[in-house]
């Protein structure tokens, strides 16, 4: 998760800067250098907790959590301004409120370890100073989720906490008893059902050492390692470049899990490269956008939502990757079905191979970040907790660039004549590698500061329907329109659609899971897979229209229309929308009845969604082999329907028809057809 979605906020990070080299500082430079200091040794300091914790010594969940949020906060007010136009460069008064919000922020995180072990003594005897501590706590939470996340999120804080205290005022469906303003500030702030609940758990735990693991690949140079790889891999075929967005996509997002962060990391490369060998601005755009939503689908990191899966459904994480694993496969099958369509439409020919990295070369010069790679999956398949694969994970990637850093310093070193100028002296070498582990470490704890804030919020969110059985509420109202799984689904789908306009995607599925996945329970969903169907369409926001953060910001790359690329992403990505509707009703994560992975039903499965997604994509570009006339397009759209119908004869049927529709693009060329040559896109 090396960068987190793109704030909806009203500002983004406040640029802490240092005063240049020899200009004489006045008081407002001294301010920027000292807040810059600040950030910089909290963000180390933070990292470094995290890594302890994780690895060395754990602490209990409570405090753990609080220094955590107690940190988060305070980077959040030193980073982000309260409004748009409000400077902290110079003394002035919002730089005073800044201050006395991190003294709070500490009193209040600072105090949960005061009372910590007489906490439980205090139930249903809260002092009024517990009260006044509570109420602040979640004061802040607000506040710095209204500066980082924006107002659509804290106003669904404050909704839910306006819910819990006024429950005698609701509808009858919804009523309850009303909770006071003791009950509710003391159960959000001083128990785990609250703002210390799962979601920060989570994102003070396993999160944040994958936030690190990402940071550092970033800065030691992994994410252009795996670009180069994708490049060198399939870069000479038709649509290469935009193939090798998809598979640089995939390799990233899998240890990165942030669709916009993906989108602005490795668009910055593959969408130039795709606009220079024909493709359209928008469709460059859209592809990198559909290619970076899977990278939270992908194993083995998966984004946040997949280690609270793994609370969720008290389930090892190892267990949710093996089920994610193919599904993901089938999302970025389809994105390369209609990629390499595209592709063949308008005649985009690959790169040449002298112009392409070579595969064994990269793979030489870079086999240093496979190896963590490589020690991360063998340590989760060994059933080491997610926090310790992390750690390791961390720690194998500055052993393995410091030792590849090394040897080749060494080496260049020896090829030099003895005395020149160009040698390299260790001091220096030990310095900048020094730096680059500082540097990664500060931006580690800057990237987490959008997923530890949104999961804090989250928090409130889950608390209160919790104490006020809400989820059950919501889950008999949809009961109550519809007893129709696919409505259902379709109705999880719609919501977080809603929810994902205005929160980061993690915050969206802990909001769905809370009250979208009792309804999908009660009708027969197993578990895990209604947390996966949650987990799907809580991404679906990134590349939908109106609201797609991660369409718009490959849009701002390619420089293309904003809504013409959301809605080609939009069509890129249907496999978004269509694989989570046949978890539901077919055996394809191996849950539910006497299923496991490798029984023929699920494989079956597995066959029959990809040869339909194959069928849709072909339907939906009007191409397989050539482009496809309106009977053969008609074909392909039944052939798509039948093998997605949960029944045996939808794949008897399907399968020919898919079959014949390649058999005569194969053999047959309607009279006056011409294939696409690239001079027709220019």
């Amino acid at each position: 998760m090396n960068q987190q979605e793109t704030p909806s906020g009203p500002d983004r990070e406040v640029e802490v800067t240092r005063v240049p080299t020899g200009e004489r500082p006045d008081a407002n430079h001294k301010i920027v250098v000292v807040t810059a200091t600040v950030v910089s040794v909290l963000a180390v300091c933070l990292s470094l907790f995290q890594l302890y914790t994780a690895g060395l010594t754990a602490l209990t969940a409570h405090l753990q959590r609080a220094v955590h949020l107690g940190a988060i906060l305070s980077l959040t007010w030193l980073l982000h301004p309260p409004f748009k136009g409000a400077r902290k460069d110079k003394f002035t008064i919002w730089l005073v409120i800044d201050l006395l919000l991190i003294a709070l922020t500490i009193f209040v995180c600072a105090y949960i370890a005061w009372i910590l072990d007489v906490i439980e003594e205090h139930q249903g005897a809260w002092t009024d100073l517990d009260i006044v501590v509570g109420v602040i706590g979640v004061v802040l939470v607000l506040e710095g989720c209204r500066r980082v996340i924006g107002s659509v999120m804290t106003g669904i804080c404050l909704v839910m906490l306006l819910y819990a205290y006024f429950g005698r005022s609701m509808p009858e469906i919804i009523i309850h008893k009303g909770y006071s303003i003791e009950r509710i500030a003391t159960t959000m702030w001083f128990t785990t059902e609250g703002v210390f609940g799962i979601p920060l758990g989570v994102a003070a735990t396993f999160v944040f050492v994958f936030v690190l693991f990402g940071a550092f690949l970033e800065v030691t140079g992994g994410g252009q390692f795996f670009i180069d790889l994708a490049y060198a891999l399939t870069g000479r075929f038709s649509g290469g470049p935009a193939k090798t967005s998809v598979i640089a996509s995939g390799f990233m997002g899998s240890v990165s899990g942030s669709a916009v962060g993906n989108v602005v990391a490795t668009g910055s490369f593959t969408i130039p490269m795709m606009k220079k060998v024909g493709y359209r601005p928008h469709v460059a755009g859209a592809i990198e956008a559909a290619a970076s939503t899977g990278g939270q689908l992908m194993p083995p990191i998966m984004g946040a939502g997949a280690f609270l899966m793994a609370e969720y459904t008290n389930t090892s994480y190892l267990t949710i990757i093996k089920v994610a694993l193919v599904p993901a496969i089938l999302y970025y099958m389809t994105v390369l079905l209609f990629v390499h369509f595209e592709a063949q439409k308008h005649g985009l020919m690959g790169q040449p191979k002298e112009n392409l990295p070579k595969a064994l070369k990269v793979i030489k010069d870079g086999l240093h970040f496979i190896v963590p790679v490589g020690i991360l999956i063998y340590v989760l398949v060994a059933n080491y907790s997610p926090m310790m694969a992390g750690f390791v994970a961390v720690l194998s990637t500055v052993a393995a660039s410091l030792v590849a850093n090394f040897v080749k310093t060494v080496y260049g070193n020896q090829r030099l004549e003895a005395g020149s100028a160009q040698r390299v002296p260790m001091l220096r070498f030990f310095q900048k590698e020094g730096a680059d582990v500082l540097k990664a470490l500060e931006k580690g704890a800057r990237n987490a500061i959008m997923v530890s804030v949104a999961c804090a919020a989250a928090g409130i969110i889950v608390g209160i329907v919790s104490l006020t059985g809400m989820g059950l509420k919501f889950s008999s109202l949809v009961l109550g329109l519809t007893q129709i799984k696919v409505f259902v689904i379709l109705l999880v789908g719609a919501a977080s659609l809603i929810l994902g306009m205005g929160l980061p995607v993690t915050a969206s599925y802990i909001v769905l899971a809370s009250l979208a996945g009792p309804a999908l329970l009660d009708l027969g969903v197993p578990l895990m897979v209604t947390h996966m169907v949650v987990f799907w369409y809580s991404q679906d926001a990134n590349v939908t229209p109106p609201v797609s953060l991660a369409s718009f910001a490959g849009a701002g790359v390619a420089g293309a229309n904003p809504m013409q690329t959301a809605f080609t992403s939009w069509k890129l990505a249907k496999g978004l929308y269509i694989i989570p509707i046949i978890m539901a009703y077919e055996p394809m994560l191996g849950m539910g009845k006497d299923y496991s992975l490798m029984h023929w039903p699920v494989i079956l499965t597995w066959l029959s969604t990809a040869g339909g997604l194959v069928a849709f994509a072909a339907a939906l570009e009007r191409f397989l082999l050539r482009r496809a006339t309106w009977l053969e397009t008609a074909m392909l759209a039944a052939s798509a329907g039948c093998m997605f119908w949960p029944a045996w004869w939808g794949d008897v049927v399907g399968l020919p028809l898919l079959a014949a529709v390649f058999v005569m693009h194969k053999f047959y060329t309607p009279n006056g057809y011409q294939p696409a040559t690239a001079a027709q896109t220019s």
